[in-house]
């Protein structure tokens, strides 16, 4: 495979540096409708994860701000509420056409400051913008029930209102369709919020809050407050009484503290946590199949995603072939930056993210593991992986029990289905798995079995708006997506009425 050659210089467009620019980043704390440098006059750097290169200083939110955004959300909160669901869904409606009329700027800025490929880049626009088309049909359609009491005498009328300020808290991996998957029931709903996007990438975010605006949200309903210390920001949001919900995507361990300060107001919280997808390659399944799965349930967004395929576990009698296409795949696979020709596989998001894959890698190998297939890296300077095929990985390796996030793809190979079941669920975390069949039947029952949120048969994706997103154990709480995406922020209210 051929690598293509670059020097350390700034491959980014022009074009893409015109839109950052447009969006000034150095005032891009946006609050109330306006953009405001931090208070203390603090930015900090993004920058191209291919090559190192400065694309932007951004505003570096402090308390102050994240109070200032609060005020904002609060002020504007009793007129949303009140504004009639068909014209909260009309905003969300006209936000998705801008979406798509702009998705190949947003991908291209997507790809530069996240360093995914920009394939991977105009998939995740459509994904995001496909929140805000659903959750606009959904705003019209909120929840109810009027019944008699079974005493008789009275008639119980159940509504739902909104639940309040939500603080929103997005990761760097889709900068776009984490912000769009929140940002969108809660507006839906008729709550104002306010978004803390990752630090790696705040400039998405941005983009999306601007869009909305112009798509008809009032000024303060969405307000964004990037910042390099999170825990300020978001530990003075989950302090203030006007804040009613938490929403989070994240880590495990961040997302047990932020319950932690939720728990001290009991404020509603909804948390979308770590994964370690089992993927599961039945006797009769179609290799052919099952590799293109694999593929995308593994090299999607580089492996940086939480319901990428962790671990793979292939019956005995599958698994040479199995191993031979699935490298082959692996192999063809062109690192580099995002903006070079023929890019499937970007950066990975920081020097912390390699040394960590690296320390899987090097004690799967150190267990007894090899390296069958691995794809080329790139020369440029950034944070680069090779993606890699495991073989022979014992089923005790760090790299089968802990969320790789990145592409290494580690097999295990498998004959019992007792055995099988009790190593797919022998973790924590149950977020996603994917099982490869001929037999449906076999599969649905193996299905309804694992411990997970959500299970693909007989494809390697499972994220879609009108489905809903979760997890199970310590993977998460709540679902985001389909009615309960707009659930999750509404609180229940019920009256009681004398009829006799």
């Amino acid at each position: 495979m051929t690598v293509t050659t670059a020097t350390p210089t700034d491959l980014v467009p022009g074009s893409v540096h015109a839109t950052i620019a447009a969006l000034d980043p150095e005032h891009g704390l946006h609050i109330n409708g306006r953009g405001r440098a931090a208070s203390n006059g603090r930015a900090f750097d993004v920058r191209d994860k291919a090559t190192g290169a400065h694309l932007a200083s951004y505003a570096d939110g402090t308390a102050a701000e994240a109070t200032a955004a609060v005020d904002a959300a609060a002020a504007a909160f009793p007129a949303w509420a009140a504004t009639p669901p068909r014209v909260r869904g009309e905003a969300l409606r006209r936000a998705f056409a801008l979406m798509a009329e702009r998705a190949h700027e947003l991908a291209a800025l997507i790809a530069a400051e996240n360093g995914k490929s920009l394939a991977d880049a105009r998939a995740e626009v459509g994904y995001a913008a496909e929140f805000f088309r659903w959750f606009a049909e959904e705003a019209v359609r909120p929840d109810g029930d009027f019944t008699e009491s079974p005493a008789g005498g009275t008639r119980t009328i159940v509504t739902s209102r909104p639940v309040g300020v939500a603080a929103l808290v997005t990761p760097w991996n889709f900068p776009a369709a984490m912000a769009t998957r929140k940002i969108g029931p809660a507006l839906a709903a008729g709550c104002t919020v306010v978004l803390k996007p990752a630090s790696e990438t705040p400039l998405t975010a941005l983009a999306v809050a601007r869009i909305l605006e112009e798509a008809g949200v009032p000024a303060g309903v969405v307000n964004v407050v990037p910042t390099t210390d999170p825990g300020d920001v978001v530990g003075t949001w989950l302090a203030d009484g006007r804040v009613r919900k938490i929403s989070f995507t994240g880590s495990t361990g961040i997302g047990r503290l932020l319950l932690g300060q939720a728990a001290e107001r009991v404020v509603n919280s909804s948390m979308e946590l770590g994964g370690n997808a089992p993927f599961v390659v039945a006797a009769d399944a179609d290799v052919e199949a099952a590799v293109a799965g694999a593929m995308v349930a593994k090299f999607r967004n580089g492996g940086q995603a939480c319901t990428a395929a962790n671990r793979f576990y292939v019956h005995e009698d599958v698994a040479a072939e199995f191993t031979d296409r699935f490298g082959a795949a692996i192999e063809a696979l062109q690192v580099g930056s995002a903006f070079e020709d023929g890019t499937t596989i970007g950066p990975l998001i920081s020097a912390k993210a390699v040394e960590n894959l690296t320390a899987l890698v090097d004690d799967a190998l150190t267990c007894g593991a090899r390296v069958s297939h691995r794809a080329q890296s790139s020369d440029l300077p950034g944070h680069f992986f090779p993606p890699t095929l495991l073989i022979d990985v014992p089923t005790d390796a760090d790299v089968v029990h802990n969320e790789t996030f990145g592409p290494v793809a580690p097999v295990v190979t498998w004959r019992d289905e007792d055995d099988l079941l009790a190593q797919v669920n022998g973790t924590e975390l149950g977020l996603a798995s994917y099982v490869y069949s001929r037999d449906l039947r076999w599969a649905l029952k193996l299905a309804e079995r694992i411990d997970a949120g959500m299970v693909g048969i007989n494809r390697g994706v499972v994220s879609d708006p009108a489905a809903p997103f979760g997890g199970v154990k310590q993977s998460g709480l709540g679902r985001e997506g389909a009615r309960e995406g707009v659930r999750a922020f509404t609180e229940t209210q019920y009256f009681s009425v004398d009829w006799s």
